[in-house]
């Protein structure tokens, strides 16, 4: 019998949904969404993103935690459903690593501001450059422009003062001292060592909390995942006091009905949905695997989602009341107040941070909480990486802690080595290139084939029958409707929606590597089709293997009269009970497909056997493993070959 690794399990089912919101609810709710809301319109985008949510969001979320739970697998291992389909899982581990790497340049950010914020005076209060000297000033006369080129605070010429062209001292703060920011993608720079520095310490904090593995990560959620809201609720009464902050709620909430024509707004709506709830990127198999057989998951399924959304909305209170206040401020319009882009969060944040009393205890708590949010993302999509290739590979990890940590270890230095180019000074222009790559094409479709694989090849009906073993009952019509329909087809129209407009460049270079990273990523999923198909016949598609069908047998719930025993009804057997049924039948269990027909073993009622012990002891499914014949030899057989139950 194959040895496995010993994946261990969730303490606590409260651990398990801690996790889940923690892993949903990241650095995306506090800088993402808002950022997109801006990009978008304001109330605009509130619109289809709800939408989403219903269409997309809730039932991907659904598929995908229902099918790691039956499963037991992590997104690499779990493909017995449709071995032909492996590549999918390649595909979906080359996104989340891809995104592993670049997602930590953000916490590095992060440690920064909250290393920075270790002063008595926050270093972005203060204006110390021209391009701020007028940020705060209203109503400036020509006269007073002149003398303050030449007679200002900072003790310094400026030539260029324009009344109608200044940044806050966040903004500078940000892309001078913190990015040394180059200005363009062409000139990468030098590597700012500080960045590297907060980098490396994140990886380091990220492998302590995980070498146990997810016995260690269950125990740190409770802090990481409640954390947040407390400091979210505070910033938002301290913003909701600031001038002008109710014109940036109204800008937030008021939709620009014309936005909704523009196809652009759905896909990013789409995206983020997808990015918000960490969709197709592993973590919701892997992390759902580690739940006991029976757990209800499709509650879960329903929680989590929205709790992860109204987290975004909440967090978007926050960034729109500053943005409002810093409007007031300079005197323009809430959309002309600072460029757009993901870096919004780390401008908005700080000033607001730096206008209440106490600032730098606020800033070190918010800075803290930053960090928390993308560390509890961080936890669970390196355990996804980490468990996904040890189940893999059983025979080198198995029972071998030191070659588990060993591997840990490697994987952190890997995407430590992998992220130097971002923490250039022009890294930041790299990094958005990347996310751009990463959640446009490749999770809408890996989401879109998930859905063809699981509910179309595999079929809703059986995918349906295996959540009934799980739960004892069927999902809703709601699941049926949107898994089969809904949810494809709207996928589908923004794939060829975003692939029609195409997306320009400013360098052809920049098009070119941005199509690499698409095409690396998605490339497994043919590759290993043809690979599998062309050893296997292409029927091989459309039949899962036998120990995915096995698992339905799991359920402790669906018992009868005999405790701890499996039958093809659900009953499972205690050892004593199944051997008795076993007893009234001959199984056969072939050794392995070389072995003398003469020495096959035969089990009936009169002698009991260690492999019938075997059986007792890991039950059907892994009784399975016994027989070491191939998929291709079985099922040229009538009879099934392992353990055979008429």
């Amino acid at each position: 019998m194959g040895e496995e690794v010993d994946r261990g399990q969730w303490g606590r089912q409260i651990e398990f949904v801690l996790t889940m919101v923690g892993y949903a609810v990241g650095l995306g709710n506090v800088w993402r969404f808002p950022y997109l809301c801006y990009k978008n319109g304001g109330g605009a985008f509130l619109i289809p993103y709800v939408t989403c949510l219903i269409i997309l969001g809730i039932p991907m979320f659904a598929l995908e935690c229902a099918f790691g739970q039956f499963g037991g697998k992590g997104p690499l291992s779990i493909w017995t459903v449709n071995p032909a389909f492996k590549g999918l899982g390649m595909t979906i581990m080359a996104t989340s690593s891809i995104v592993f790497i670049y997602y930590n340049i953000i916490i590095s950010w992060g440690l920064n501001y909250l290393v920075s914020s270790l002063t008595s005076r926050l270093p972005w209060i203060d204006c110390n450059d021209c391009a701020c000297l007028l940020y705060e000033s209203k109503n400036v006369t020509e006269d007073e422009l002149e003398r303050m080129k030449f007679n200002n605070t900072l003790g310094v010429v400026c030539p260029d003062l324009d009344p109608n062209v200044t940044l806050s001292p966040s903004e500078i703060y940000y892309k001078e001292d913190i990015l040394h920011d180059s200005g363009t993608i062409t000139e990468i720079g030098d590597v700012q060592w500080h960045l590297l520095l907060g980098n490396f310490v994140a990886y380091a904090i990220i492998f302590l909390v995980l070498y146990r593995g997810i016995q260690s990560l269950g125990k740190v959620v409770y802090f990481t995942a409640i954390f947040p809201y407390i400091l979210l609720t505070i910033l938002l009464v301290r913003a909701a006091m600031l001038d002008g902050s109710l014109n940036g709620v109204k800008y937030y909430l008021t939709p620009k009905w014309e936005r909704l024509k523009d196809a652009t707004v759905w896909s990013d709506a789409a995206v983020q949905i997808f990015f918000s709830l960490s969709a197709c990127l592993g973590g919701l198999i892997a992390m759902s695997s580690y739940n006991k057989f029976d757990n209800n998951i499709m509650r879960d399924a329903f929680m989590i989602p929205i709790i992860n959304c109204c987290t975004s909305f909440y967090a978007g209170f926050v960034v729109f009341s500053t943005l409002g206040n810093m409007a007031e401020i300079k005197n323009v319009n809430i959309d002309q107040v600072t460029e757009q882009g993901p870096g919004l969060a780390f401008v908005v944040y700080p000033e607001a941070l730096g206008k209440m009393p106490v600032s730098t205890l606020w800033a070190i708590l918010f800075f803290f909480m930053l960090c928390i949010l993308g560390f509890s993302t961080q936890f669970s999509a390196a355990e996804t990486i980490m468990s996904s290739v040890m189940d893999e590979f059983p025979k080198v990890f198995a029972g071998r802690k030191s070659r588990q940590i060993m591997f840990r270890i490697c994987v952190c230095l890997a995407a430590f080595v992998l992220g130097i180019p971002m923490v250039a000074q022009g890294g930041q222009h790299l990094f958005y290139l990347v996310d751009e790559a990463v959640l446009g094409y490749p999770l809408l479709f890996v989401g879109l084939l998930e859905y063809f694989v699981i509910i179309h090849l595999y079929g809703y009906e059986n995918f349906s029958q295996d959540i009934e073993a799980m739960l004892g009952r069927k999902p809703l019509f709601y699941f049926k409707a949107t898994w089969s329909v809904l949810a494809p087809v709207m996928l589908l129209a923004i794939i060829v929606y975003t692939a029609y407009n195409g997306k320009e460049f400013e360098y052809p270079w920049t098009g070119l590597l941005y199509y690499l990273i698409v095409i690396f990523i998605l490339m497994w999923v043919p590759v290993w089709y043809f690979y599998y198909t062309c050893r296997n016949g292409a029927w091989q598609m459309m039949r899962p293997e036998q120990a995915w069908k096995d698992r339905r047998l799991l359920n402790p719930k669906q018992q009868g009269n005999v405790e701890n025993g499996v039958t093809q009804e659900g009953l499972r057997y205690s050892s004593e009970g199944l051997q008795s049924h076993l007893g009234e039948y001959t199984v056969h269990i072939e050794a392995n497909s070389k072995s003398d027909p003469e020495k096959d073993l035969e089990v009936t009622s009169s002698k009991p056997s260690i492999q019938m012990e075997e059986i007792a002891r890991y039950g059907v499914e892994n009784a399975a493993y016994l027989n070491s014949e191939t998929a291709e030899q079985q099922n040229q057989k009538e009879v099934p070959t392992g353990v055979y139950i008429p």
